[in-house]
């Protein structure tokens, strides 16, 4: 006989020791209320958390080892990272990422569930509006909104809390590049998508580990990986300025037939300068971030590490989506006590 459908809930986790209980009872509830014929599993990643947000999974695992996998990464290494790690750790016939910090609600999930059973490959629960502070709303609204110039179909305000099916999984798993928009991947794929929007609620306990230098990073890869936009704009630029050199030669020489000094003393020429010169280190920075990308991914380090994974014995018999020695991770841990470690 074989087994029900298996739903795999992806939770990232960073000092989110306090809200684990609730997120998993939570989506356990709606599980129970909405899809009781469905198995479920929590694949939950410690992105390298100074909490006790480790102790607090274990003591999950401990309460429901059937329906618990513990990934435990060597360092912070970012959500996408962690998300990516959780997938492919992952069994499901489809995969959904949740937040830990219960700002994404889980009943979201049931309709999620019900899109995915009548096709939808790719369900995104999308903010429509968000309960944050107004310095982390007009970020937002700046990030997606260059973003969706280059991709209309991107959310305005932004999604990282979805559904894929096993397919759209297995696909993102086998892109490469350390430097990635997670969001521009999944939209790629351009498999049948269902939008939902919601509301993002104000983060109940603690503090967002999304600090600006992370935003910023997120920003950057956002920006360089999803369109050709900065490349695009120097030509302009450089087109622009090379035409304003040529007029400005032209009126040199005609004032130089005609025995006339354009301007009196060096300030055109100073200003003239500093605008070129300007332009020229913008463009010099803007080439050397994609040279960096391409250097840091013709190294070929690892996407993130893996220390522990503890699983138990009784878990679901269902197949990983990916073995995480293929798709880009490293296991540092050859003994987790107390279950099996997946390499």
């Amino acid at each position: 006989m074989s087994s029900p459908p298996l739903i795999s809930v992806v939770v990232p986790v960073f000092r989110n020791a306090p809200t684990l209980l609730p997120t998993f009872e939570g989506v356990l509830a709606v599980r129970d209320q909405n899809f009781p014929d469905l198995d479920f599993e929590m694949v939950l990643v410690d992105d390298g958390s100074d909490d006790d947000s480790w102790q607090a999974m274990q003591g999950l695992y401990a309460a429901y080892p059937a329906h618990v996998r513990l990934l435990k990464l060597s360092r912070n290494f970012g959500q996408v990272s962690a998300i990516l790690a959780g997938c492919e750790a992952a069994r499901g016939d489809a995969v959904v990422t949740l937040s830990a910090d219960l700002q994404d609600p889980p009943g979201l999930i049931a309709q999620m569930v019900a899109c995915w059973r009548e096709g939808s490959e790719v369900v995104i629960a999308h903010r429509e509006a968000r309960d944050d502070d107004v310095a982390a709303t007009l970020f937002s609204r700046l990030a997606y909104g260059i973003a969706r110039r280059a991709n209309p179909r991107i959310p305005r305000g932004g999604f990282d809390y979805l559904l894929l099916s096993h397919r759209a999984a297995r696909l993102l798993l086998s892109f490469k590049g350390r430097h990635r928009f997670f969001q521009g991947d999944v939209l790629w794929l351009g498999f049948p998508t269902t939008f939902l929007p919601y509301v993002r609620q104000k983060r109940p306990v603690g503090r967002s580990g999304w600090s600006f230098a992370k935003k910023f990073k997120y920003f950057t890869d956002l920006l360089l990986d999803s369109s050709y936009f900065p490349i695009r704009l120097m030509s302009c630029l450089g087109f622009v300025t090379a035409i304003a050199g040529l007029v400005y030669a032209l009126v040199i020489v005609f004032a130089w037939f005609h025995n006339e000094t354009p301007f009196p003393g060096y300030a055109p020429i100073m200003i003239t300068q500093l605008i070129v010169g300007g332009l020229i280190m913008m463009m010099l920075g803007v080439v050397g971030e994609y040279l960096w990308r391409i250097y840091d991914d013709v190294k070929q380090r690892p996407l993130y590490i893996v220390e522990k994974a503890v699983i138990s014995d009784t878990s679901l018999a269902h197949a990983p989506l990916a073995d995480v020695r293929v798709a880009g991770s490293l296991s540092a841990d050859q003994n987790a006590p107390a279950a099996n470690t997946s390499q």
